[in-house]
């Protein structure tokens, strides 16, 4: 299988400084930054640290980071629970925001993190941000993975983020739910296009497209783990264009590239 290839920008602190709008990274795989008006959230960074070889690096690294006003975490994989990630930003974060499960483990390893209900609401910043569903226990199915504990619908997210600019949406790691279709409106949606049977896949891509024929998609979960066996971490934006209502607000971004809300710089 030949694998879909995503590009690389390198990010600097600049990145991290104020500014007048709102950017949005993708950090490859399945984690995005977001700089509102200097309000820096991170999404499942993974900058380092990965037990698989990757096709396309991180933008930056832990060493390069700047200031953090929150990290979010969808769930415990280790592709968007980095422990090595988190550790050695550790003094450069502010809070850090998960499910109850994954906040249980940041706490074994000595990371203070605040577990949420799915549909909880908290804010950073004035930035409100909002835990929704997901549908992401294939742990159940793994012989080796359900000996350790049977997993819940709440220990998996995603996360509504409302900024002066613009709501995004990170659904996470999902099958489709039929509440993620009837979300309130969004102006961007990372949307995850791998053809994975516990990921939301490309029908269910083309179903989310069609709901929100008008919001932004930013393809994420693609192009950047050598792995072209693992349809978990392959998708191709080519693939996904043909199958899309309105496939021009598919916005290909490099990792590392921005996508802009609000007011331009």
């Amino acid at each position: 299988m030949t694998q879909a290839k995503a590009e690389r920008i390198e990010m600097n602190q600049s990145a991290f400084e104020k500014i007048n709008n709102t950017k949005v990274y993708w950090l490859g795989g399945g984690g995005a930054m977001i700089n509102s008006r200097g309000t820096v959230i991170l999404i499942d960074p993974l900058l380092q640290g990965f037990d698989m070889p990757v096709l396309t690096e991180a933008p930056f690294g832990v060493k390069d980071a700047g200031h953090i006003d929150a990290v979010l975490i969808t769930h415990c994989d280790n592709d968007h629970f980095s422990k090595s990630t988190l550790l050695d930003l550790k003094d450069q974060i502010d809070e850090i925001h998960t499910t109850h499960y994954v906040a249980q483990l940041s706490e074994e390893i000595g990371l203070e993190a605040k577990g949420h209900d799915i549909h909880d609401s908290f804010t950073v910043n004035g930035i409100k941000i909002t835990l929704t569903p997901a549908d992401h226990a294939w742990q159940n199915d793994s012989p080796k993975h359900s000996k350790v504990r049977h997993y819940e619908m709440e220990d998996f997210c995603g996360f509504r983020i409302e900024t002066e600019d613009g709501v995004i949406w990170m659904p996470g790691d999902s099958r489709l739910m039929q509440e993620q279709l009837e979300q309130d409106p969004m102006d961007l949606i990372l949307m995850d296009i791998s053809d994975s049977r516990w990921h939301i896949g490309l029908d269910g891509v083309e179903k989310m497209a069609a709901a929100y024929p008008e919001t932004p998609l930013l393809p994420i979960h693609w192009g950047c783990v050598d792995a072209p066996e693992w349809k978990e971490f392959n998708g191709d934006p080519a693939v996904v264009k043909e199958r899309i209502v309105n496939p021009e607000r598919l916005y290909v971004k490099a990792v590392g590239e921005a996508f802009e809300l609000g007011a331009k710089d």
